[in-house]
């Protein structure tokens, strides 16, 4: 029996009652058989039930639910398919929201009552090898068959009902031109996006979450030139840039005994045995910030990796805090991030929904420490700051871009 069938119930009922009892046979077939629950599978137990006596309305609309229910992500799957989708959040059962670019949007989805969200996430959360019950009521996780990253909390925690968030990760493959015909870089931003990557300078791409931070640095890594090896190292998998030469890592979370697990620090550690010419973290978020710095301070030049911050001066706040959690001391922390990374890529989400890079800064340091220094912004251009860039990218004979 696969993952996905472990808690069973009807999350749309069938219309007719007729309909309604097949799926009530159909269902302890499937769940004496024991084998795999699989379309094909559901469907021949739909056929041996019916026995010819159900309509054809019945049978066609008991093999819908019994697929959701079993193979599917229930009520949502319509959402979860469309192309524009990238969040869906459902805060109990008459309470479904969906983004789909351009801002958070109710719809029209509904559960029959609470127990059907529960058992919805806690199908997705089998698949996704966690546990999710009264003793663990809370689960975050990968659910690799759906492709989404999971995050369920089941009441009474959830004071409201369960709450089931989804995030729907596709692989990012844009390239430059096409942000840029997207609005995302305007021809400036581009010119200067190239001659970073040209001068090999690291970076960091920072924003808040759906920005677009995996989008663009997808896309600057398809532009690095296809004869440097690029290793990248991510907790889901998101990147996947046109590149000729990527070693992709992918991080795995334990099973349900907490056997197993692989995390992004370890990868790390394993990416940097494997001749990279460039190392890539998709998206720090813990204590292998500190084996990130590191390594770009071994001569791993025009390394990346992406984090959320609210803005670009508070990135090196972010990074303290990430760095507490692996042990690094503050002024250890300041004295590597400013030998490791030159320049600090910010994204930001409009009101429109759309995209855009909104600062290109420079780390510098001071008796204070690092700071982020901007050389440019999408709202006013360059800065009286952009000498600080320009001789980032002379030093490593790259022309400047303006």
């Amino acid at each position: 029996m696969t993952a996905l069938a472990v808690f069973p119930g009807p999350d749309h009922p069938p219309g007719s009652p007729s309909a309604a009892a097949l799926v009530d046979r159909v269902r302890s077939r499937l769940a004496a058989s024991g084998g795999e629950i699989s379309p094909a599978a559901v469907a021949s137990a739909v056929r041996a039930e019916s026995g010819g006596v159900a309509s054809d309305l019945d049978v066609l609309s008991a093999l819908r639910v019994l697929r959701q229910e079993f193979v599917g992500v229930g009520p949502l799957d319509d959402l979860l398919r469309d192309p524009r989708t990238t969040d869906v959040l459902v805060c109990g059962p008459t309470s479904v929201w969906v983004d789909r670019g351009s801002g958070l949007e109710p719809t029209g989805v509904r559960f029959a009552d609470d127990a059907a969200v529960r058992r919805l996430a806690q199908r997705l959360a089998i698949a996704a090898g966690r546990r999710l019950d009264d003793a663990s009521p809370y689960v975050d996780g990968w659910v690799a068959e759906a492709g989404v990253r999971l995050h369920a909390v089941l009441p009474p925690v959830a004071a409201d009902g369960t709450c089931l968030s989804l995030r729907v990760l596709r692989p990012a493959a844009h390239d430059l031109p096409a942000l840029r015909a997207l609005g995302t870089v305007d021809a400036t931003g581009e010119a200067l996006l190239r001659a970073v990557l040209a001068a090999r300078l690291a970076f960091l791409v920072s924003g808040g979450t759906g920005t677009g931070k995996t989008t663009i640095l997808a896309a600057l890594l398809s532009a690095v030139d296809p004869r440097e090896r690029i290793v990248s190292v991510e907790d889901a998998e998101e990147l996947r840039p046109r590149h000729p030469h990527v070693v992709r890592l992918v991080a795995r979370p334990a099973n349900i005994e907490g056997a197993g697990g692989v995390v992004l620090r370890d990868l790390v550690r394993q990416a940097l045995r494997m001749r990279p010419d460039r190392l890539v973290v998709g998206e720090v978020r813990g204590p292998e910030v500190c084996d990130l710095l590191a390594a770009l301070n071994t001569g791993h030049d025009g390394g990346a990796g992406t984090l959320h911050a609210n803005s670009a001066r508070e990135v090196p706040a972010r990074m303290e805090a990430l760095a507490a959690t692996g042990g690094l001391p503050r002024a250890a922390l300041h004295s590597q991030l400013a030998a490791a990374v030159q320049v600090l890529l910010h994204m930001r989400r409009l009101a429109s929904g759309a995209r855009v890079l909104d600062v290109v800064g420079v780390l510098t340091r001071d008796a204070a420490g690092v700071g982020v220094r901007p050389v440019w912004t999408r709202t006013g251009g360059w800065t009286g700051e952009r000498d600080d860039l320009a001789t980032l990218l002379t030093d490593r004979g790259v022309g400047v871009p303006w």
